[in-house]
């Protein structure tokens, strides 16, 4: 049997996303009325971070023991990595210890390096190109919002990006495509999505609009969505980068665009810069709902990779 792994969103077909999502719905209704949901008994997790991360770690780690199982944090610098053991050998290592690695690393070619010698699942927690997990989070979040536990709750949903087109936003254009959400880009030039990207959005079907116009791209939409403008490593680029985003930020003017959209972020927020304190803090904003269904679609994903 060929090992399933999650390297970016569209490793997962439409039926496979729609099936992710309603059994993340089950585990969020299950935890919320206290029911027990352990469908991994004994099973590990293995989990490699060479970034920091609050609620990659967290959301794991604690998905993990509600569904019986166990996480094991492996951070940089406590396993061998840190003194340049080649990842194929981590990965090879790991899989005769642990039933499914999660990591999150900077090059995506890292994580495609793991899944090609592991021979237990592997499942991208972040690179710098892709950030699927929080792709299902966002999904499942849209969907709640949408009407819920139902296969056409996405059907007219339109969604826009206003900020950078960093990986978070290159993984949720896939994953709108996936899931049949209009989705409208905006980004000062030259901070754009990647073409590649753009061409796997076509190639699925999807209707993706890139601008440069965060009027345009907000305009009537059901959800506005936004980012830091300054990822991790990119700390020296911050005066040039707070210049060429101005005018990018969510705030109440923008929303003034968009009267019925939710808001979304995923967090952590520089508050004051990509979004206002107002909106983050405001009646429109889903973002700690957001955060929330990291935990629950990853729950999902993992029983699913593992089943």
């Amino acid at each position: 049997m060929t090992t399933r792994h999650l390297l970016d969103i569209d490793d997962l077909s439409a039926s496979e996303l729609e099936t992710i999502l309603e059994r993340a719905e089950r585990y969020k209704r299950a935890q919320h009325q206290g029911e027990s949901h352990e469908d991994l008994p004994g099973q590990t997790l293995g989990m490699i971070f060479q970034k920091p991360s609050t609620r990659t770690r967290v959301s794991f780690e604690t998905g993990m023991t509600q569904l019986g199982g166990h996480a094991v944090f492996l951070g940089a610098d406590d396993i061998q990595l840190g003194r340049g053991e080649p990842l194929k050998d981590t990965a090879r290592t790991l899989s005769r210890y642990v039933d499914a690695v999660m990591a999150r690393v900077f090059k995506h070619e890292n994580i495609e390096v793991l899944a090609e010698y592991s021979s237990v699942p592997i499942v991208n927690g972040l690179t710098d190109d892709a950030h699927p997990c929080q792709t299902l989070a966002d999904l499942l979040t849209i969907r709640e919002q949408q009407g819920g536990s139902s296969s056409d709750a996405f059907d007219g949903v339109s969604a826009a990006w206003v900020g950078d087109g960093n990986n978070v936003a290159q993984s949720f254009a896939i994953g709108a495509a996936l899931a049949g959400i209009d989705l409208t880009v905006a980004t000062p030039a030259g901070y754009g999505i990647d073409d590649e990207v753009v061409d796997r959005v076509a190639d699925l079907g999807g209707h993706l609009t890139t601008t440069t116009d965060p009027v345009e791209a907000v305009a009537d939409t059901d959800v506005v969505y936004t980012d830091v403008w300054i990822s991790m490593g990119q700390e020296d680029e911050r005066d040039v980068r707070m210049d060429n985003f101005e005018g990018f930020q969510v705030n109440a003017d923008l929303l003034e665009h968009a009267p019925n959209a939710s808001v979304m972020h995923c967090l952590p927020a520089h508050r004051g810069e990509e979004i206002s304190d107002g909106v983050i803090e405001g009646d429109r904003s889903i973002v700690f709902d957001q955060a929330e269904n990291r935990l629950h679609a990853q729950k999902a994903l993992l029983s699913w990779l593992l089943e």
